[in-house]
């Protein structure tokens, strides 16, 4: 009995050698089927073990730490405003196991108080202006940061435009307060006496300090001299481990006149009224003066006349 066997070198997907068992002929020769003339194709390489293969070892080549978690640095509070000479605690940490170093680095006087491994607590002391605090570990090599802001109280400037109009007239009230960050957490209140007008926010995350301005045109009435008008900045930081701080502006008043129409007929009667004053003045006066000038006159022609009739008057009477 006659055997054969066939050996394949590749075939789809495997890298091996392939043997597959020969089965006995069992026909006769001239039963026997011929080969046929068509040759056969070898087999095709599948396209996904084309790149599988080289993508994976490319991965494990160039990224062999992958697998591990990057570390991070945590700093508390990330954003604070702080009175001016006062201090403030600060927590550095992190989440490596264990970081070869790690600080805290800052241009103002600073007091380490505590700190283990992995975490180290400060003291800031003499705050008076903007600044940035710098926390850093290191970590097998690799060196990572985080920063946090402290800032004094920003002054709140309130301006009404103008300061004195007419009952009836539009007037402009404008609140601003320069150099503010986030916005996001900022309010801005209007406020005539205790009563609020107007509230503003403002959106968009911004770590840059930028001006903020809320504006209201209001008209003008008579119960507006009567209070003083001010504004009311709110900075909500309790995400970024601070507190709610509240500023004021000082307060402007706003003077009131009354319509331009009853002071123009105020105006005219006191006009007419010192003419006819001075009308009556000068009648008098040229009246007094015409009879003091008339009798000045009559007077000493009326004497001499008199002196000349006195003997003429005495032959009279003798006779």
């Amino acid at each position: 009995m006659r055997g054969n066997a066939i050996i394949n070198s590749k075939n789809a997907g495997n890298t091996g050698l392939q043997l597959l068992a020969a089965t006995p002929d069992l026909h006769p020769p001239s039963l026997r089927r011929r080969p046929s003339a068509v040759p056969q194709r070898p087999p095709k390489m599948s396209s996904f073990s084309c790149w599988v293969l080289p993508a994976a070892l490319l991965t494990l080549l160039c990224c062999p730490g992958s697998a591990e978690k990057a570390f991070e640095v945590y700093i508390w509070p990330e954003q604070v405003v702080v009175e001016s000479s006062r201090s403030l605690e600060v927590n550095c940490s992190t989440n490596c196991a264990q970081p070869e170093s790690g600080g805290l680095e800052t241009s103002l006087t600073k007091t380490l108080l505590a700190s283990q491994a992995r975490w180290c607590q400060f003291l800031i002391s003499d705050i008076s202006q903007d600044t940035v605090l710098l926390c850093h570990f290191t970590c097998l090599g690799e060196q990572q940061s985080k920063n946090a802001t402290i800032n004094p109280p920003k002054q709140v400037i309130l301006k009404l435009q103008p300061t004195s109009v007419t009952i009836g007239n539009p007037f402009t009230i404008e609140c601003s307060v320069p150099g503010v960050a986030p916005l996001e957490s900022l309010t801005l209140t209007l406020l005539r006496g205790r009563e609020t007008l107007y509230n503003q926010t403002f959106e968009g995350a911004t770590v840059v300090p930028q001006e903020a301005v809320a504006t209201l045109n209001v008209t003008a009435h008579r119960e507006d001299g009567h209070h003083n008008f001010s504004c009311q900045a709110e900075l909500d930081l309790r995400s970024r481990g601070g507190g709610i701080v509240r500023s004021i502006s000082e307060p402007q008043v706003l003077e009131v006149y009354e319509p331009m129409q009853d002071n123009q007929m105020i105006i005219i009667v006191t006009v007419v009224s010192v003419l006819l004053f001075l009308f009556v003045t000068s009648v008098l006066l040229c009246f007094v003066f015409g009879q003091h000038w008339h009798q000045k006159r009559t007077g000493t022609y009326g004497v001499l006349a008199a002196w000349r009739r006195l003997p003429w008057a005495h032959q009279a009477q003798v006779a």
